[in-house]
């Protein structure tokens, strides 16, 4: 059976579920209890993937400002992100921009061509009517950046959590080779 090792980044401002997200993913449970990042967290998910083998090496960025500086080095051997923003602070999307700038700094020249997508977290807030960024928007805002899909997510629910890992993990293995 084939193997594949991916490096997936997922950054994006603090507060915005990557965490939760991340947690969701490898336990299948949610918490809300947990406590700010600080610098860099890392997880291991090991997983069958259409009769692949497949290392998912999560790296979960701080979202502060003060961690800003470090992503282009955590950065380095990446294969694939996750921009991730929340669905009810417009701002998270906004900054978009900063992130991929600060990105594009990795001396990695891989980073520059890595997939990423685009995550919106927290949907289940749109049934409590806080939603303040529509779909639309957020895929069009993406594809200006060349981000190649939108999932917007629940942690809460559950809801397209798997699909987010997935979606990513289908890309990267369509753009590599099996590990030897």
């Amino acid at each position: 059976m084939k193997f594949f090792r991916f490096k997936i980044c997922i950054f994006g401002d603090g507060g915005v579920g990557k965490t939760t997200l991340i947690n969701r993913y490898i336990s299948g449970r949610f918490s809300d209890s947990f406590k700010m990042t600080i610098g860099v967290e890392f997880y291991i998910k090991n997983l069958e993937f259409n009769n692949l083998r497949v290392q998912l090496q999560i790296w979960d960025f701080a979202g502060e400002q003060q961690f800003k500086n470090l992503l282009p080095n955590y950065i380095i051997g990446a294969s694939g992100g996750l921009y991730m923003y929340d669905i009810s602070r417009f701002s998270s999307l906004k900054n978009l921009d900063d992130w991929l700038k600060i990105a594009k700094k990795s001396p990695d020249a891989q980073t520059q061509y890595m997939p990423i997508l685009l995550v919106g977290g927290k949907l289940d807030l749109e049934s409590v009517g806080k939603r303040s960024i529509e779909r639309e928007y957020a895929y069009e805002y993406g594809k200006k950046y060349n981000l190649f899909e939108l999932i917007e997510c629940s942690s809460k629910t559950g809801k397209n959590i798997d699909l987010v890992f997935e979606t990513l993990t289908q890309k990267m293995i369509s753009l590599s080779s099996p590990v030897v």
